[in-house]
């Protein structure tokens, strides 16, 4: 998984009734792109992820994609 600053996490529920939502990757703490990230959720909460399997990196617009 590679991300940048900017770029969004996408986080799928796990359980029933739990629902999909986005964080935007405010810091990439590890290294070229690497996770952990530290992330901010809409009410401005901040954490650091390491995202698992659940998780899905939604690239910024114009941001390459690295394989």
């Amino acid at each position: 998984m590679h991300a940048t600053k900017g770029d969004g996490l996408l986080v799928h529920g796990r359980i029933v009734g739990q629902h999909d939502h986005v964080v935007e990757i405010v810091e990439v703490i590890g290294d070229q792109g690497e996770p952990p990230y530290r992330v901010r959720y809409g009410d401005g909460h901040e954490t650091v992820m390491t995202p698992g399997p659940d998780c899905v990196v939604q690239h910024k617009a114009g941001t390459p994609t690295i394989i």
